[in-house]
């Protein structure tokens, strides 16, 4: 499943927080945020996809989910629960499809499920993005706890495909990459950088003896020296490895598809430490060095975030609803900002805030380029209705299809709309602020008036009037350029 991720380090961002961020770029599934009590988990997982059945710990926590919404996507899929936060502030968003080579599939094949064939038995597969969230995020208190909980996992019974995976605490962010079928390294987000992932193989530095030894800042599968090794996985000359070029692609789809994305995003954030435009430029949309860790300008707040997994490469020449420069080059990349956004999630662990509401996490529904974030409280019992609530039937009562609505409306009509969008991502962006600085003060005082369930209501009710709004704004808009529209009126 093609995303885009951003892993903030806690001194890389404005209030000390870490913060992790991705878009699931599904193909239109229906997803709602849901809460997943320890009664609601079972005994044992068994996984829709790959058919394999994990035991699960006796002990569990409280998590907040975003799992797939459709009985039909239920039904082929599972749920899918894609990312939350559990009761002990620790986030992951799961997962970022990444990319892999024939010598690391050579080495270490999937484990793909096999369906029973004539004498041959039915074999299952090994756990994939259908399953991870909800194998991992309820038994874990850490987000190193969560890296070394998936890698045993992936250890024991393998992976049918590549992922990358977040974590996030009060104090630290991780990154955890798979390699075929059994391998992976994860790497701690250093505190004064941001990672950026555009669904390639990512990780281009790494301390093989810290992840075999102390593993302060990077942990490994226990075999991983031989791997690589035995296998002839490294090609530096240098004798430093390069996770992005051993276990990597590099392919011709990646200039297109991926490390555009890349250089949209290190381009925003450290726009004058390296060059990114002309014809000595030291990064292009198609470079495949692109640091995949870097120091940002400036301190980095959800609003960059958002912006980041909204762009459609606006101010360059390969902007799709560009008017200048030209048309050739417009479109020619794959957007950040996607039609096909099922979802954007972002957590954000505040460690000066007490343990009962030091959690939020933003969510978006569809294309980013048109939705807004709402800030909620992630440690609750229940969710809003609006946000919590979805099925197939289209609704302008769920903030998913009110989005998607949205968003297809404005796209239709970009030049007429495009104002009316950033005057409802701006006043949305505002208010529910507001409302978060009153909440946080109010949460502080010795009688809180509000429960956090009761915030949440009220942030979303607010979000809702101005969604309603905007949404009769670009109809309006949009039935104005309809084809049989004409100049002489009828009264």
């Amino acid at each position: 499943m093609s995303c885009t991720t951003i892993l903030v380090g806690k001194d890389a961002s404005y209030d000390g927080s870490t913060m992790i961020a991705r878009n699931d770029d599904g193909g239109y599934t229906l997803k709602h945020l849901k809460i997943f009590e320890p009664k609601d988990l079972p005994q044992v997982y068994h996984s829709v996809i790959s058919k394999v059945s994990i035991p699960l710990p006796e002990e569990a926590l409280r998590i907040t989910a975003m799992p797939n919404a459709s009985k039909e996507s239920l039904k082929k899929e599972g749920l899918w629960a894609a990312s939350g936060v559990n009761a002990a502030n620790v986030g992951i968003t799961a997962t970022e499809t990444i990319t892999s080579n024939p010598r690391v599939l050579g080495a270490d094949p999937y484990v793909v499920y096999q369906p029973a064939k004539g004498n041959q038995k039915e074999t299952p597969g090994g756990i994939g993005e259908e399953d991870i969230v909800m194998l991992v995020l309820p038994y874990i208190h850490s987000a190193r706890e969560g890296v070394l909980r998936l890698g045993n996992l992936l250890e024991q019974y393998g992976t049918y495909e590549p992922n990358g995976i977040s974590f996030n605490d009060a104090d630290e962010a991780w990154y955890m990459e798979t390699i075929g079928g059994h391998h992976w390294i994860a790497s701690r987000v250093p505190d004064d950088k941001v990672i950026i992932m555009p669904n390639q193989f990512g990780t281009d530095t790494f301390d093989l003896d810290d992840a075999l030894g102390e593993g302060k800042n990077f942990l490994c599968s226990r075999d991983l020296k031989e791997f690589i090794t035995d296998n002839f996985l490294d090609l530096s000359r240098d004798g430093v490895l390069n996770p992005r070029k051993a276990f990597g692609s590099h392919s011709d789809a990646d200039h297109v598809y991926n490390t555009p994305r890349a250089w949209f995003m290190g381009r925003y954030l450290c726009p004058h430490t390296y060059r990114w435009d002309g014809e000595n430029a030291q990064f292009t949309p198609e470079s495949d060095d692109i640091p995949f860790a870097v120091i940002p300008e400036n301190k980095v707040t959800p609003e960059d975030v958002k912006y980041l997994l909204s762009s459609h490469y606006q101010g360059t020449p390969y902007d799709p609803y560009g008017s200048y420069g030209d048309p050739e080059q417009r479109g020619k990349y794959r957007s950040i900002g996607i039609s096909r956004t099922d979802f954007m999630s972002l957590i954000q662990i505040r460690p000066y805030l007490p343990e009962s509401y030091r959690a939020l996490e933003w969510v978006c529904y569809a294309s980013n380029v048109f939705n807004v974030m709402i800030p909620l409280y992630a440690n609750v019992d229940a969710v809003p209705k609006y946000v919590g609530r979805a099925d197939d039937r289209v609704s302008t009562d769920n903030f998913h299809w009110t989005s998607r609505l949205i968003a297809a409306l404005a796209d239709a009509s970009f030049a007429g709309s495009v104002q009316e969008i950033e005057r409802y991502q701006g006043k949305t962006d505002a208010r529910t602020r507001a409302l978060i600085h009153t909440f946080d003060a109010e949460f502080g005082s010795e009688k809180p008036a509000h429960t956090r369930e009761q915030a949440n209501e009220e942030i979303a009710k607010a979000v809702q009037k101005e969604a309603d709004d905007v949404l009769a704004k670009v109809l309006r808009i949009r039935t104005m350029d309809m084809k049989n529209n004409y100049s002489r009126a009828d009264n």
